[in-house]
């Protein structure tokens, strides 16, 4: 039996991190889903609302690219303000709000509204997925954060799986009801339980672990022997942003983002173009690469902490996804080798991303880990704006879909190459780890 201040027994830490993982992760889980199908669910209602309100192709594509503007310019400050008022309280604040602005999307009449409901959904979601990460920075240890992270971010691939289904179905099923079209009733059905969430989150969440009322006096004193409280130092967000580790960190990630935001929003397009036209295959053949990728995402979790490697378990995935989108890409094959292929490159996207997420840790402690990984996040979360955009000028001018793809082996590779000459601090030197002023246990 482990004694206090002493690092829990394996037994022993295996109940305690189940009873955590237990507590948390679903609801975690959920919350990130909605998350992801909020951002997948502008491309489906394209289907119906581009038509309906007389947008062209130029201004739809602005409206769902300049969620990311918003995002991106209050990403930090929304991490930095989590760090002071607390995980519940800003988590809550973040589904709420952004909840209410998804719904709201279904009040949309022009191009100018359209406009301002996306960039302020980016506004009110800046934040989250940087929220939950430096979240669960305070009741994991290093070596169990990739597992805790995937059981999170599996959300991602899941609204992958379900977003083109039930989003088209409740278009198809509720159009005319009310007086409202399929793609409002969409917008309202998928935005209104943010909200739920968001009020839900201020009675299930806690901030640190020693509010958890769940957790026994013995178990929160064994907590704090795996993951210690932060001490205060004289450092803090400046100097995170002042270290060329963090914008190497944020490269590698923002070409993992180029490459999954090129499977959202082109994926369809891709089957489309293999002969693909039926809605409800259309559907079925997109969740494909999703729950490849979500076996994937646990795969790589559990690999990664049980190795305790991060580097090699996201480089290897990014340039097994750069492989398997040139065989996409140079493929004359048909569709069943063209899903086999693309369904590789998500799920290895997908697991490099999961790993990555348990890379800055390493260097980040205390609230300089907010700022720090909003600020990795709102770097690389450009790369979903700038991704589409450029392989949709490279099809126009190309008239070819294979010329964004051979972009993407590149931008792929390339995230390989910057993930492997990420290295993890060494030992006892304290310039490699970041820490902030302003931490108080309660």
């Amino acid at each position: 039996m482990s004694t206090v201040g002493s690092a829990p027994d394996g037994e022993t830490a295996s109940r305690l991190y189940r009873h955590i993982d237990r507590r948390l992760l679903p609801f975690l889980l959920v919350c990130y889903l909605f998350a992801c199908l909020d951002r997948l669910n502008v491309g489906l209602a394209k289907l119906q609302m581009q038509v309906d309100l007389g947008f062209s192709d130029l201004q739809y594509g602005i409206g769902a690219g300049i969620f990311f503007i918003g995002y991106a310019l209050c990403e930090v400050p929304s991490n930095l303000l989590l760090a002071r008022t607390g995980a519940r309280k800003a988590i809550s604040r973040i589904l709420v709000l952004w909840g209410l602005t998804s719904a709201a999307m279904a009040l949309t009449r022009d191009v100018g509204t359209f406009y301002a409901l996306r960039f302020l959904l980016g506004v009110f979601e800046a934040g989250f997925t940087p929220g939950i990460l430096f979240y669960l920075t305070y009741w994991y240890p290093e070596s169990r954060m990739a597992n805790a992270i995937s059981a999170v971010m599996i959300g991602g691939p899941l609204a992958g799986v379900v977003a083109a289904p039930v989003s088209l179905w409740v278009m198809t099923s509720f159009a005319g009801i009310g007086g409202l079209a399929g793609w409002q009733w969409m917008f309202l059905i998928e935005g209104l339980p943010c909200v739920v969430l968001g009020l839900a989150a201020r009675a299930l969440l806690v901030d640190r672990p020693a509010q958890a009322h769940w957790l026994t006096p013995g178990e929160q004193r064994r907590l704090a022997a795996e993951v210690p409280p932060p001490q205060a130092t004289l450092h803090g967000f400046g100097r995170v942003a002042a270290d060329p580790r963090i914008y190497l960190m944020a490269a590698a990630y923002f070409c993992i983002i180029c490459g999954i935001y090129l499977i959202n929003f082109w994926l369809p397009e891709l089957l489309k173009s293999h002969g693909v036209t039926d809605p409800a295959r259309l559907g079925a053949y997109s969740a494909i690469p999703f729950v490849v990728a979500t076996l994937g995402m646990f795969v790589a979790g559990r690999r990664s902490d049980r190795r305790n490697e991060r580097r090699w378990h996201s480089a290897v995935p990014a340039f097994v996804s750069a492989l398997s989108l040139a065989l996409t890409a140079s493929s004359a094959s048909g569709l069943g080798a063209v899903l086999l292929s693309i369904s590789v490159a998500t799920a290895s996207m997908w697991m490099a991303y999961t790993v990555f997420w348990a890379i800055p840790p390493a260097y980040l402690k205390g609230t300089a880990a907010a700022g720090g990984i909003a600020l990795i996040n709102t770097i690389g979360v450009l790369g979903g704006f700038l991704s589409p955009i450029a392989i949709g000028w490279l099809r126009t001018m190309s008239g070819d879909f294979r010329a964004g793809l051979w972009m993407m082996v590149g931008v792929m590779a390339t995230g390989a190459v910057l993930l492997a000459a990420i290295r993890k601090p060494s030992v006892g030197r304290e310039p490699h780890v970041i820490v902030a002023v302003e931490v108080v246990e309660p």
